[in-house]
């Protein structure tokens, strides 16, 4: 079967170049950009200093830099940031209007495996490349897999990275030191103190409102996030999942991802 291709244009590009490019990155966000290989592709965020999520984006080291994949609605806030850390540093922070594609259900030359897990497939940024799906495709595919999408479903400055499951799909090197909001992220992780995830839910129908309760009972045990028929994201609480949900009167159910520990 031929591998299916989306160009997303829902994500843009920053490119960060100049010989302070790695530290300054690393300084900042939750991945390891010292280590980054040029072609390797990783995924991390740029918190706040509380520790929320502030921008999720994919991190392509280049020979001379890093190409940043980031939300297409938040690529100037991302720049205005980066221009108010770099201080001395000695780089360029530009937008880059390559285009961004998504593979999944296949290979194909050039794409770079999405390093949050192997099932949804591989990114590529730019080239001649021929699609054959839709970026609504790709997005259905993406919650089929049971991954969430931060800059749908966690408003800026809301969420803690680890309730969007970053610590689960290799978002956070937790050895590489301090990075923005290290020391709530951190904590969160050693005591275990996670109480609430996002995780994907089943139901039959439309989706639910984006913030309708999840309910266990007479108990709240979450929200709805974004979805689409018959599956949605939702931040729910851990020790609330089992049990008979609703959600506007609606049974739903809680899917458990192949990638989810046990």
């Amino acid at each position: 079967m031929a591998p299916r291709i989306a160009r997303l244009d829902s994500r843009a590009l920053i490119r960060v170049t100049g010989p302070d490019a790695r530290p300054f990155l690393h300084n900042l966000l939750t991945q390891d950009v010292e280590t980054l290989a040029p072609g390797q592709l990783r995924f991390g965020a740029l918190l706040s200093p509380p520790g929320r999520l502030l921008f999720d984006l994919f991190l392509l080291g280049l020979p001379d830099g890093v190409l940043l994949d980031v939300a297409a609605d938040r690529r100037d806030a991302l720049l205005q940031r980066l221009a108010m850390y770099r201080l001395r540093a000695q780089v360029t922070v530009e937008a880059d209007d390559t285009p961004v594609f998504a593979l999944w259900d296949g290979e194909a030359e050039g794409f770079a495996p999405d390093p949050r897990t192997p099932a949804l497939g591989g990114r590529r940024y730019g080239g001649a490349v021929e699609t054959s799906a839709t970026e609504d495709d790709w997005q259905a595919h993406r919650l089929a897999v049971g991954v969430p999408d931060p800059s749908a479903d966690a408003p800026a400055d809301k969420t803690y990275p680890i309730e969007a499951d970053f610590d689960l799909l290799n978002g956070i090197d937790f050895q590489k030191g301090c990075f923005v909001g290290q020391e709530t992220t951190s904590r969160m992780k050693r005591r275990g103190a996670i109480r609430n995830r996002m995780l994907p839910i089943a139901f039959d129908g439309p989706p639910p409102p984006f913030g309708a309760e999840v309910l266990n009972g007479d108990l709240r045990a979450g929200e709805v996030l974004s979805g689409r028929d018959g599956a949605a994201m939702a931040l729910v609480r851990l020790d609330r999942i089992d049990g008979d949900l609703t959600v506007d009167g609606r049974p739903v159910r809680i899917r458990r991802p192949d990638w989810l520990p046990i």
